[in-house]
């Protein structure tokens, strides 16, 4: 450390007094900063070739160059400075000298736990701004050394009886200077000619020892010795390998090998023990006698040839005396490993472990003079002090001016021991930063001072108290907390137990849970344990989730607090019945609707969610007829649906949830068909064409003569039927008219002329868009009586004449808004000449027909009348024509 000679006792005590002054009068931390050493810490590896940049000082101490004088950058240890490394005088950068950076020769007694570090003081001047720098450089290890055997042939000596799975020390192991993973790992044979193998152990200090072990049974007498080479391989990348010889000999053994006494001796001696001395006494016993007892005893080969001549072992006796003189100032340990041998044995192995201390002189006096409250030894803090607080001033007294002390702190925390100032063996107690109660509440110091050449160690113990202040709000374990419950809960139900902590002390660390004034009324937490319940029933189709407030709050002065969040979400239960949006539905539907269309939608709500909410529709009755779509609630029929067959159709759906166990509900769905005018008008008198009636000649007009009666299977304006005559044959125009709502036929003039007289009728519906219709030819026969049928007959087949239309239909005229029969029909013309021909074509194959039929009447004669009743049939059937009459028709 660079220090200044102080000035003369009388002035000291002056000047001792004027910082004293200052030191209770100006602000601690600038007192602190005024000399305070500085340290970095750079880390390069080994071997790194010569100019090889190491650290910026100068920049890393964030110096400003532009100052006027510049800096300046000094080395005192000039032989760190030439050995390994430059310093640039100017600008504080650290590079690699001419002499390779090896850690094995920096370090060779290995490193410490701090690894192997070159330690250099690095003065920053001139003296305005002095400051004195620790530079430490961590060498980092390469595998730069291959393992080596002490030996280039090892040989071991194996009895010929020995059992198989015997083991066997190599001692002369191989040595490699680099560390851990670099250094040795493993070890392997190159030939174990299948009698031998090789096992690696660790010892308790990390020590690799091959162990050779017999796989097989040996014979001195068929193979006296093997030779083979042993691999030391370290862990580097690549590995390096190292060789040497194996020769194993096969001797003849007695029955009995030395044991020692004691496997392990530890011996202390102080520094200054004289040369000569008698340091310990190993024994080993061979129960054999003669020349098989006969024990030498010598050191492994582990131990350094340095080590063997600082302490000399009698071969015969066992003896260690001490033979040299080291070093009395330094502590130091040897480990001596001693064989004890015997003939064609195996070597017993006994350990001397020698600690040596060092001399202590005269110790150095420490008089600790202390700025804050302090009793017994214990410094008691508030954590709110500032960083930099005078913690206490120690003073060093040094008995033995021919040495230099030096004074450090040890121990854990925010405290630092400094120089104070100019003045010497005076060292300031401070803290470094803000201390923390939560974190440290005591720490525990001492303050070392030793000398620099050694001696005696002085320590001076020392706490440091930290008193808690309420600098710490609560915190939550959970800052947001989501719970579930099941609706329709219990009064009171258990939710959540939340959790704060207060690092503080005392009333500082006590925490109380209240509610936010966003929390509904109905929920409650306990003051103490901070634990959540609500006081009644939920509801989640009233409302699904709730988000409100926790505070933690502790009992500090002023009191701190912190907030969680709380979301609770209210499952939902199977609580609600499906609801269909109608008490019952009524659809009504076009009959001939097409298969599968849809009639109508059964709306179905429910309150619940998920599963529970989710509605299944089926069809109690009527399935075969009609499906449902589970999806929209879509009712379809299967099959166009026909109004003639059924006209309304009552359905039962139920709609089924889905929760366990489900809840269901039913509607009643009313299906009534619409008529649409898609049955003609159906004639059931006449019967036929061919049927005709009687009428007298002498019927006086006003007379109904006959009727014609048909039946609509459609309902409603689409079964009101009208009546009309729109061709006749061999009548007067209005001789016969027709009522066109009964479709009674009345004789409206007086018959001249006797014969047949034909009347072709419409019977038609009033439906839309388009009437539908039938037509029946009314055969009416004027004459006294029928003495002829075959006569009539002919005369009926014959009847091919078209003859003029008198009467519209009923509905022509009223239809003002269609178009005419030719705009719907262009090719008109053409059509009527085709059914002109075709017509034509009939008519001549009518009359031959009734040619032919007349002359077989003829043949077989035979007169008479019959009067037939045939029954109408519809659709298979019977069809009953109330109170009307059918008249009597005759048929020949």
């Amino acid at each position: 450390m660079f220090q200044r000679r102080g000035p003369s006792p009388s002035r000291t005590g002056l000047i001792l007094g004027w910082c004293i002054l200052l030191l209770f009068s100006s602000p601690f931390c600038c007192v602190a900063h005024f000399s305070q050493a500085k340290e970095l810490f750079y880390s390069i590896r080994e071997g790194v070739p010569m100019g090889a940049f190491i650290g910026a000082i100068g920049q890393d101490l964030k110096l400003d160059f532009t100052v006027d004088p510049p800096f300046q950058f000094n080395l005192p240890q000039q032989k760190h400075s030439g050995q390994y490394v430059r310093l640039d005088n100017t600008t504080g950068d650290l590079y690699t000298s001419a002499t390779e950076l090896d850690r094995e020769t920096l370090c060779p007694d290995g490193p410490t736990p701090q690894g192997c570090v070159l330690s250099l003081d690095v003065f920053v001047l001139p003296q305005q701004y002095f400051q004195l720098v620790k530079v430490k450089i961590s060498v980092e290890d390469v595998n730069d050394n291959r393992p080596r055997f002490p030996v280039e042939e090892i040989c071991v000596s194996i009895p010929e009886n020995t059992p198989v799975n015997a083991r066997f020390a190599v001692e002369q192991s191989a040595v490699d200077p680099d560390l851990h993973f670099n250094s040795v790992q493993t070890y392997w044979l190159v030939n174990d000619f299948g009698v031998f193998t090789l096992d690696v152990e660790e010892n308790e200090g990390g020590e690799l020892t091959p162990f050779l072990i017999v796989t097989e049974a040996l014979d001195r007498e068929m193979q006296a010795e093997y030779i083979t080479d042993i691999i030391a391989e370290d862990g580097g990348t690549p590995p390096l390998l190292g060789t040497a010889t194996l020769k194993i000999i096969i001797t003849d053994v007695n029955d009995n090998c030395p044991r020692f006494t004691k496997l392990l001796i530890n011996v202390t001696l102080q520094g200054n023990t004289s040369k000569g001395a008698h340091l310990a006494r190993l024994h080993a016993f061979d129960p054999d006698l003669g020349a098989n007892a006969q024990i030498s005893y010598v050191y492994s080969e582990r131990v350094p040839r340095e080590t063997q001549r600082l302490f000399h072992l009698d071969q015969m006796s066992g003896l260690i005396k001490l033979a040299g003189k080291f070093n009395s100032e330094t502590s130091k340990f040897y480990k001596l490993t001693v064989l004890a041998k015997g003939p064609g044995c195996i070597p017993a192995v006994a350990t001397v472990n020698i600690h040596i201390h060092k001399v202590i002189t005269a110790p150095p006096a420490v008089v600790p003079r202390y700025i804050a409250a302090e009793r017994n030894g214990v410094v008691t803090m508030k954590e709110s002090e500032a960083a930099f607080s005078p913690i206490a001033f120690f003073t060093v007294k040094n008995t033995d001016t021919s040495q230099k002390l030096d004074c450090h702190l040890e121990g854990f925390g925010p405290f630092r021991l400094t120089p104070y100032q100019q003045l010497q063996n005076e060292y300031l107690l401070e803290t470094t930063k803000d201390l923390d109660y939560e974190e440290t509440q005591e720490y525990e110091l001492t303050v070392v001072t030793k000398g620099t050449s050694g001696g005696a160690v002085i320590k001076t113990f020392l706490k440091v108290h930290v008193l808690d202040e309420n600098d710490n709000a609560p915190v939550f374990k959970q800052s947001f907390v989501e719970i579930s419950v099941e609706e329709n809960n219990p009064p009171n139900t258990f939710l959540f137990q939340l959790q704060a902590t207060d690092l503080d002390s005392g009333a500082h660390g006590e925490v109380v849970y209240l509610l936010g004034g966003d929390a509904p009324g109905f929920f409650s937490v306990d003051r103490d344990t901070g634990v959540l319940s609500v006081t009644t029933a939920l509801d989640r189709e009233e409302r699904e989730t709730y988000r409100f407030m926790v505070r933690a709050v502790d009992q500090g002065t002023p009191r701190k607090e912190s907030i969680a969040t709380v979301l609770i979400r209210v499952e939902d239960r199977n609580d609600n019945t499906p609801r269909f949006i109608n008490k019952d539905f009524t659809f009504f539907v076009p009959e001939n609707f097409p298969g599968f269309g849809e009639i109508g939608v059964l709306s179905v709500t429910d309150a619940d969610a998920g599963e529970n909410g989710w509605v299944a529709l089926s069809i109690l009755n009527g399935s075969d007829v009609f499906v449902i779509d589970t999806g929209r609630g879509a009712l379809r029929a299967r099959t166009p649906l026909d109004r003639e067959q059924q006209g309304t159709y009552e359905l039962w759906v139920e709609a089924v949830d889905g929760g366990k166990p489900a809840l269901s509900c039913a509607t009643m769905v009313t299906v009534l068909l619409l008529d649409v005018n898609d049955n003609p008008p159906v004639v059931l008198f006449p019967q036929s064409n061919q049927s005709y009636m009687l009428v007298l000649p002498d019927t006086l007009p006003g007379t109904p003569v006959t009727e014609v009666y048909a039946v609509d299977r459609d309902t409603g304006m689409n079964a009101v039927i009208a009546y009309s005559i729109i061709k006749r044959k061999g009548a007067e125009p209005g001789s016969f008219v027709i009522d066109p709502e009964t479709g009674n036929i009345t004789l409206q003039r007086e018959l001249s002329n006797r014969g047949l007289y034909s009347l072709l009728v419409r019977v038609s519906d009033h439906g839309q868009p388009e009437p539908l219709h039938a037509t029946i030819m009314v055969n009416l026969f004027v004459n006294e009586t029928v003495s002829n049928e075959s006569y009539i007959q002919s005369l009926l087949t014959n009847e091919a004449e078209v003859v003029e239309v008198e009467e519209r239909p009923w509905y022509v005229g009223q239809l003002t808004d269609r178009p005419r029969p030719f705009e719907l029909f262009p090719c008109q013309p053409v059509l009527i000449a085709l059914s002109v021909t075709c017509l034509g074509l009939l008519l001549v194959v009518i009359a031959l027909a009734s040619y032919i039929c007349c002359r077989r009447i003829r043949e077989h004669g035979g007169d008479g009348q019959e009067e037939v009743e045939t029954p109408l049939n519809m659709n298979g059937g019977s069809v009953q024509l109330g109170d009307r009459k059918i008249r009597q028709m005759a048929n020949i």
